[in-house]
């Protein structure tokens, strides 16, 4: 089973570069690793890690921590989901 865990931030004005940077440093520094890991951005300086683990649904896996409140501007988004399917490219 394929699990995919989702961490989202939205920035302070003007530091998403540094959110992103930071996240960058965190995520190698997290316990067990996972299939793949990925970085996203977004306009309004929002920042997206997305991460494959093979484990159950309910495994206890690591997450990125939150940033210093310095960084952003609300609370962070989390999301746990489960694979049902993979489709092939177009």
């Amino acid at each position: 089973m394929t699990v995919t865990l989702m961490w989202e931030a939205a920035a302070a004005e003007g530091r998403g570069p540094e959110l992103l940077d930071w996240a960058r440093a965190q995520a190698p520094a997290l316990p067990g690793t996972p299939r793949r890991r990925e970085f996203l951005t977004a306009p309004g300086d929002r920042v997206l890690v997305i991460t494959w683990w093979d484990a159950p649904y309910d495994a206890e896996l690591p997450e990125l921590p939150d940033p210093d409140p310095v960084l952003v501007r609300r609370e962070i988004h989390r999301w746990r989901f489960m694979s049902v399917s993979v489709e092939p490219r177009a």
